[in-house]
């Protein structure tokens, strides 16, 4: 099973609902999307001649529909511009994305300019649009229209980007905002098409699932994009049919540097030569060099000399010298793409010996696009569910809906060609005719067949790769590259059990189960949080009963984010079902407390948060209610979020077949250092055990040519007298992301702190005089 969706964008800058009541939608009925329940796939297919034209007199006969390689029996099947189609003349819907934090002042003024023309020649009845900008922070300026004079005043009115982006790892928050995006667009009619208008940007191993995230969610969505490098506007329309471009290059690392400093050692100032924490976690080293950095900072072999220049590996032993992280035959001279984390072969391309353990076939030789964090093609199958943490047992093939890098593609335009083939859609490059451009996309709206099959059963948070042929020679067909099988984001909506939760909610009745919780936030964009919700249910509470061989179990939950005048800001909700195999794995089972995490947006306010549980064929429950006050957060100051608490941490290198997962389904997992930190709903702790911290700081000054210093300090006092019982700091520095304003930070709680209850004050500051505190307690038994 694996992790659940977050509940709500209520966080997002929504200048108005995309798919709410918009008028000019009528009563046409929403075409059902990907969505499991319905066991229905939707794939759209545009065929095109060697000369790119159309073909339109195609029929069910001459298609044939491929899920993980297996064909599948074709349920429906229509011509869209077919005025027989069931959906013809249905009216169509088209997003203009601004995305101002990839383009210079030029080259927006340019893509205004050419919306504007194209809106005019090209809107009106049933071509409905809306624009959106993206500039830090996602924001509808205009929901679907067909009143061309306002589209194209909402255009001329799109701002410059005067600011930092903020986001979790650069150009990563863009991603984000392109999936939420989709997922906004989900109950809008049809096939929608989103021009995405930007200058590009460079595809690096960490963006890779975001990117596949993006994909997974505009399938869902049953939205196509089309992407426009307007930076790229030098040659004249391109051949759509047989796109070209330049010569690609390799994915490199970052910084060099050593290990990374996890440990609690006071020995000195923060920003004084000898920094006061201690390499107790050095298994990972740095960044490295052109050629992988040397025997101390990267994998001594990492980075091949061509393709991974800048790349580096992941060293393995304590000083950073071990694992063969992109090497030259993985890196190529020509793709340079690493072969990828999981997907490589042993040392041709993967990270030290883990390439190749978990995907057939990995990326070597002169392009090294098939690497993949799953492998484009093996993808390695699903991870095992482990029943004290049944949201961990995520599937561990969501690469495979990404297509491989195109070869052909100049740095700053493969992550558009990533998209578009993901999607469905094309892209528009190395052309001075940009309308020329749009307005072929703009023919795509009917000039596709939409078929669609009854799926296989499979695991929830299982992706499946798709595939659609044509028996007719010459053609070129262009259509999604899989999906996945996610739930709804509010799983018990319309369900007799939700009246049941939500009057638990509303009642007075204290519920007799107990279940520890934390709620730490993050701050995605102005008066913007991302909460992360954690808790550990008593798994003693959960009753089993024998369905078809197993012992089967589930636990309903809802949470709700109220406002003072009882008004509900963000909600989500779920049902966890276990099925384990006989009596024995009950009781190992019921050795631990059962884990549950979720995310969901909100904006800054004051709330209250109320958690309900109830596990089925129980008169038992558990209700929590805490205060929940998200600060204001203007995106420009030094500040800093709320601390997370955990007890499981795991490299990157290992964990991130499981991020694909993670972001696939809207989330967001929190990554620092090159490990990755599950939070925990405890905050009560064994003396000794290992407790690690998560926080993000947000300094708007990292973007400038000369970077601050930065720092936290940590001061431990008593809880009953609040004297200080211990403190330390540590330089953070490092984990600054070039040009990224989000610094994630991970630490750990010294295991020298006696048992005792403490509240643990942060102070997180640079050397410019610019300071942020946060407090957290907790206990050591």
């Amino acid at each position: 099973m694996s992790f659940r969706v977050l509940g709500l964008f209520a966080g997002l800058v929504l200048a108005v609902p995309l798919a709410a009541q918009s008028p000019q939608q009528g009563s046409d009925a929403p075409l059902p999307v990907i969505r499991t329940e319905t066991r229905v796939v939707l794939v759209d297919a545009v065929v095109t001649d060697k000369k790119g034209g159309y073909i339109s007199d195609l029929a069910q006969k001459d298609f044939k529909v491929y899920e993980d390689g297996k064909e599948q029996a074709i349920k429906s099947f229509s011509f869209e511009a077919d005025p027989n189609s069931p959906v013809a003349n249905q009216k169509h819907y088209m997003m203009l994305l601004f995305d101002n934090s990839h383009m210079d002042s030029a080259g927006q003024m340019r893509a205004r300019e050419a919306a504007i023309k194209f809106v005019d020649a090209n809107g009106g009845p049933n071509r409905l649009m809306a624009v959106a900008n993206y500039s830090g922070a996602l924001e509808i300026t205009q929901n679907f229209t067909q009143d061309v004079d306002r589209l194209k005043q909402v255009i001329n009115g799109v701002r410059f980007n005067m600011g930092p982006t903020y986001g979790n790892f650069g150009t990563r928050n863009s991603m984000l905002a392109l999936s939420t995006l989709a997922k906004n667009l989900q109950d809008v009619p049809g096939r929608k098409i989103l021009i995405l208008l930007t200058g590009g940007f460079r595809v690096t191993e960490e963006l890779l699932p975001d990117i596949t995230a993006a994909i997974s969610m505009c399938n869902h969505s049953n939205v196509a994009i089309y992407p426009i490098d307007v930076g790229g506007l030098s040659t004249g329309m391109p051949d759509l049919s047989n796109p070209g471009g330049g010569r690609g290059r390799g994915i490199g690392g970052g910084r060099g540097g050593g290990g990374v400093p996890l440990g609690f050692n006071p020995l000195g100032g923060i920003f004084g030569s000898s920094g006061i924490m201690s390499a107790s976690f050095q298994a990972r080293g740095g960044g490295g060099g052109s050629t992988g950095g040397g025997s101390t900072g990267g994998g001594s072999t990492g980075g091949g000399s061509t393709g991974g220049s800048s790349g580096g590996g992941i060293g393995r032993s304590s000083s950073g010298s071990g694992g063969a992280g992109g090497g030259s035959t993985g890196g190529g001279s020509t793709g340079g793409f690493n072969g990828g984390r999981a997907g490589g072969g042993t040392n041709s391309g993967g990270f030290g010996n883990t390439g190749g353990a978990t995907g057939s076939r990995g990326g070597t030789g002169a392009t090294g696009v098939n690497g993949g964090r799953g492998g484009t093609v093996g993808g390695g199958g699903a991870a095992p569910v482990n029943p004290n943490n049944p949201m961990g047992g995520m599937n561990r093939n969501a690469g495979i809906i990404r297509p491989p890098l195109p070869p052909f593609a100049s740095e700053n335009q493969q992550a558009l060609y990533m998209l578009a083939d993901g999607t469905g859609g094309f892209v528009i490059v190395n052309t001075n005719d940009l309308i020329g451009g749009m307005e072929k996309i703009l023919k795509e709206q009917d000039q596709f067949y939409l078929i669609s099959y009854a799926p296989p059963e499979s695991a929830e948070g299982s992706c499946h790769s798709l595939k659609v042929k044509v028996d007719r020679g010459g053609t070129t067909v262009r259509a999604r590259t899989g999906y996945c099988n996610v739930k709804p984001v509010d799983l018990l909506s319309g369900k007799p059990v939700e009246k049941t939760m939500e009057g638990l909610a509303g009642s007075t009745q204290a519920g007799s189960i107990q279940a520890p919780l934390q709620l730490p936030y993050f701050f995605t964009g102005p008066d913007t949080a991302r909460v992360n919700v954690a808790f550990e249910f008593p798994s003693e509470a959960m009753k089993f009963t024998k369905v078809k061989g197993k012992e089967h179990s589930e636990l309903n939950i809802l949470g709700m984010a109220v406002k003072s005048d009882g008004s509900v800001a963000a909600r989500f909700s779920d049902t966890v079902k276990l099925d384990l195999e006989d009596k024995k794995a009950i009781e190992e089972f019921r050795k631990k407390p059962m884990h549950y995490d979720t995310q969901f947006d909100l904006g800054s306010g004051d709330y209250t948060f109320k958690l309900v549980y109830a596990p089925t064929g129980s008169q038992d429950f558990g209700k929590v209610e805490r205060p929940l006050k998200i600060e204001t957060f203007d995106g420009k100051q030094f500040a800093m979020s709320a601390v997370a608490l955990s007890t499981d941490l795991a490299k990157v290198t290992d964990a991130d077949s499981g991020l694909d997962a993670l972001l696939t389904e809207g989330r967001t997992p929190l990554v620092a250092g090159g490990f990755k930190l599950t939070p925990t709903g405890q905050s009560h702790f064994p003396a000794g055990q290992k407790v690690f911290l998560y926080m993000e700081v947000y300094e708007p000054a990292e973007t400038s040519d000369k970077p601050p210093e930065l720092g936290i300090k940590l001061e431990f006092f008593d809880t009953k007298t609040n004297q200080l019982k211990d403190q330390g700091g540590a330089p953070v520095t490092k984990y600054a992301i070039p040009g990224n304003p989000m610094v994630p930070v991970p630490l750990v709680i010294p295991s020298t702190l006696p048992a005792g209850s403490y509240r643990c004050q942060f102070t997180a500051m640079d050397n410019l005089g610019h300071t942020a505190v946060r407090n957290l307690e907790f206990s050591l038994q």
